[in-house]
């Protein structure tokens, strides 16, 4: 079956941190991008392309809209959609007095389900068609999260979240079942449709020796296999970690000892890196998920995006919404905080690296790129299609966009959900604002 969409439209050919941006994007006024059995089989100007589709293929047409690789949240939790916006605290106590909380009620797949749904409609709304997701120590949240991802036909990183300290009886686990759920879990699910396992330790401090032993086992196991955590988001948990390990110099030498620094392996903010950190993640190819709603939300600190990307050593990077820490579904709008957190260290993001942070940059941190993340014949047919006029104040204020640099910056200052009018996952569209 063949399908296509018409429209502006903009990809990314290159990393805009290392390169000079002219360099970078492609982008086609009035394209067509056309799909063909999930994924995209040609794009290009839409008068050269339009002769040459079957008579009849159905073109969904865009105009003054931008059609883009659908958004890559890097760093999510979806058992905290029901908690987003609980008030106060910073990282340890909003841990213990609301996310443990929350958490306990995942023993129930029933309740699963239901926020899954919730997570991944409201993920659609937004444009997002990849998550790196967290759910909670019950094996059932990672089906329950699969199984809806799978009836949307969407690519999904998801793990089991393991912790056997440092949390409430009911969500601990052991180092052997930690193993053997997750090691059940990869079989079940890994590579099956467009589901990926990701190993999940949810951070150091909740995972003893044993455990994260068992974990780098399991890593050495299935090499192809993802793997997420937490990394220096807050100097209380930095100062914990380091009681808590003595025996390792730092923060990233404990994730290395164990064997759960390589490619693939993603690391929630990382604000309070060492160069020497930063250079262990750059060796080894593991990335960061900058989490910049989250970080301000919590008083965590932000990100100074140079340390990251600039010298000889830069780290792979994407951006993660961090839900419920996270203030927002949308990747406009934590484009929109990254580009604040960039302003306190004196070197602005510019929107064209913000974009590719939500796309491929994004993919390209999770070891994805020859799938998504971008709009070129093979890669799955995942797409975002923006209104940038979907406000009466963005209306006004598009009529005086200088450049495309310029029109980008100001979708990611101004928009939110509303400027998402469709979402395409596999060729299909699984939103449409209008239908919604």
């Amino acid at each position: 079956m063949i399908t296509a969409v018409r429209g502006d439209a903009l990809t990314f050919n290159g990393n805009p941190f290392r390169k000079a941006e002219r360099d970078c994007l492609a982008f086609q006024r009035d394209a067509l991008v056309v799909m063909e059995d999930g994924r995209i089989s040609g794009w290009g100007p839409a008068a050269e392309l339009l002769p040459s589709l079957p008579a009849g293929t159905a073109v969904d047409h865009y105009p003054d809209h931008l059609i883009l690789p659908g958004f890559i949240d890097c760093h999510v939790h979806y058992p905290q959609t029901e908690m987003m916006a609980a008030f106060g605290e910073q990282l340890l106590d909003w841990l213990n007095h609301y996310t443990f909380v929350t958490e306990q009620g995942f023993s129930d797949a029933g309740h699963a389900r239901e926020v899954a749904e919730v997570f991944l409609t409201e993920q659609l709304r937004n444009g997002v068609t990849t998550g790196c997701v967290f759910g909670t120590v019950h094996a059932a949240s990672v089906d329950a999260l699969f199984e809806a991802a799978a009836a949307r036909k969407l690519r999904i990183l998801a793990g089991k979240v393991c912790m056997d300290r440092n949390a409430p009886e009911a969500l601990l686990d052991t180092p052997l079942t930690a193993y053997e759920q997750s090691r059940e879990l990869i079989e079940r699910w890994h590579g099956k449709g467009r589901a990926e396992y990701v190993i999940t330790p949810r951070f150091a401090p909740t995972s003893s020796h044993g455990q994260l032993e068992m974990l780098g086992a399991l890593a050495a196991e299935f090499p192809d296999v993802a793997i997420q955590s937490h990394i220096s988001e807050n100097q209380a948990e930095i100062d914990w970690v380091k009681r808590l390990f003595p025996g390792c110099r730092d923060y990233a030498s404990i994730y290395q000892r164990y064997g759960l620094l390589r490619p693939r392996a993603v690391y929630g903010h990382g604000i309070h890196l060492s160069e020497a950190e930063r250079e262990m993640l750059h060796d080894s190819g593991a990335a960061l998920a900058h989490c910049p709603t989250s970080n301000f939300f919590l008083g965590s600190g932000s990100l100074d995006l140079r340390h990251c990307v600039d010298g000889a050593k830069p780290v792979k990077l994407g951006l993660g919404t961090d839900l419920g820490a996270g203030t927002s579904f949308s990747m406009l709008q934590t484009m929109h905080a990254a580009y604040m957190a960039s302003q306190t260290h004196g070197k602005p993001l510019t929107a064209v690296q913000a974009f590719y942070l939500a796309t491929r940059g994004g993919a390209e941190a999770l070891g994805i790129e020859d799938k998504v993340g971008g709009i070129a014949p093979g890669l799955e047919a995942d797409l975002a299609v923006l209104n940038l006029r979907s406000t009466p104040l963005l209306d006004f204020r598009m009529r005086y966009a200088r450049d495309l640099s310029e029109a980008l910056f100001i979708q990611m200052m101004l928009g939110d959900d509303r400027a998402v009018a469709a979402t395409y996952a596999a060729g299909e569209k699984v939103y449409a604002r209008e239908a919604a």
